[in-house]
């Protein structure tokens, strides 16, 4: 099974840190980043932001120790890390996930 991973971060710098660091590791086998513009609540009132949005796709199996490096890697106090299942796409493309991710990095 395959599952992408959603997080926000404050900056291009701290996205792609996050990226090549799980890249490296073979916990993803793709970093899509990408700026975007957050309303959210934080500490009692609402704040706008400009932050920069990563996808990652990976194994299923994968999702407990990439979560848990973005945790580590993160500045957020709280970040936005999220899982979806991929439950179905182009078998060629799954199959490329499946063959990028797990080995030795």
């Amino acid at each position: 099974m395959f599952s992408m991973i959603y997080t926000t971060t404050d900056s291009d710098q701290e996205a792609e840190k996050i990226s090549k660091e799980l890249l490296e590791k073979r916990l993803v086998a793709c970093a899509n980043i990408f700026p975007i513009n957050s309303l959210y609540w934080w500490q009692g009132k609402i704040e706008r932001s400009g932050e920069v949005a990563v996808i990652f796709k990976t194994r299923t199996e994968l999702l407990d120790s990439a979560i848990e490096a973005i945790r580590q890697l993160h500045s957020y106090e709280v970040p936005c890390i999220v899982a979806y299942e991929i439950r179905a796409g182009h078998q060629a493309y799954l199959d490329w996930i499946e063959t990028e991710t797990g080995k030795e990095g």
